[in-house]
């Protein structure tokens, strides 16, 4: 499955992959699908397996320096946003991984265009950057609540009823130019259900350990549902291409989104045909000659 090849994981994600959003639904999909998997003990060991094939791939990614690789997770609050970075990629090097969590812009990103701070963090080649949130923000939250907009002072002819179209257009504008310089873009809907978000909230505020992670806001957001999931199904059928895809990961199981999670990361980097860099004949001798040298070292 999402550990035997890329084209077997490329199989198990294939029917959460979303390369063209023309007719995308979000009911259409069921944030309790498991894929026909019951057993969560062999979910998680093909997901150590996973773990330790994406930790050889990415040190070629690494190695070999052309390549970035861009993670976006996008969701609501509980989904399991945190989890899945945390546990998939866990035997990554920290050396080749740059994590980024977007909060509320600064008065100095308000200064700029919506996508300036994110453009800053794009990951350099050999490494994976993680955006937990990101961008997408712009045509979320932003759109849900309109007081987010007025703060960015825009002119006011430019706030339009075609805002919202113009900035999917901007963004699948600025995800062809990454990738066009070598930036491979997977973006992950982290889908999780009304009911399963409930269940995940009452456990925060039932675990003494777990009640750092709820605030006020998570209900007043949740009040919001409906609203979020007509922006989510918009923002995927205008943004979802073949070289930026969308993955609608269901989430009301975490192991099992951590599973479609690791299985789109290993298809993506299979992909690239992956191989550590060749040494050239000059390359050869330099190293002879650093072998003959130490060779030649006498013991103290």
């Amino acid at each position: 499955m999402a550990t035997a090849s890329g084209k077997e994981a490329r199989k198990f994600v294939a029917s959460y992959r979303i390369e063209d959003g023309g007719g995308f639904r979000l009911k259409d999909f069921d944030p309790g699908d498991t894929n026909g998997l019951t057993s969560k003990k062999d979910a998680r060991k093909t997901l150590r397996e996973g773990i330790v094939l994406l930790s050889k791939m990415q040190e070629k990614l690494f190695a070999q320096g052309r390549r970035g690789v861009l993670l976006i997770f996008q969701a609501m609050d509980a989904a399991g946003k945190d989890g899945a970075i945390k546990h998939v990629m866990s035997g990554v090097n920290p050396q080749g991984c740059q994590v980024y969590s977007f909060k509320s812009p600064s008065a100095e990103e308000l200064n700029h265009d919506f996508l300036w701070r994110s453009s800053q963090r794009l990951p350099e080649r050999g490494r994976i950057g993680i955006f937990n949130r990101s961008y997408y923000e712009e045509v979320l939250a932003v759109r849900v609540h309109a007081q987010l907009l007025e703060r960015q002072n825009l002119p006011t002819e430019l706030v339009t009823k075609s805002i919202w179209k113009e900035r999917f257009e901007d963004i699948n504008a600025f995800e062809r130019y990454a990738t066009r310089n070598g930036i491979t873009i997977l973006k992950f809907f982290l889908h999780l259900s009304r009911k399963e978000q409930k269940k995940r909230f009452l456990q925060r505020l039932d675990t003494p350990a777990k009640n750092w992670k709820y605030s006020m806001a998570d209900a007043t957001e949740r009040g919001f549902w409906d609203d979020y999931m007509i922006a989510y199904e918009e923002m995927i059928r205008a943004t979802a291409t073949k070289r930026a895809p969308w993955y609608v990961a269901p989430a009301d199981n975490k192991w099992f989104t951590q599973l479609v999670v690791a299985a789109a990361i290993h298809d993506a980097l299979d992909e690239m045909k992956l191989e550590f860099p060749r040494v050239d004949g000059e390359k050869r001798k330099e190293l002879a000659a650093a072998r003959a040298a130490l060779q030649g070292e006498k013991e103290t």
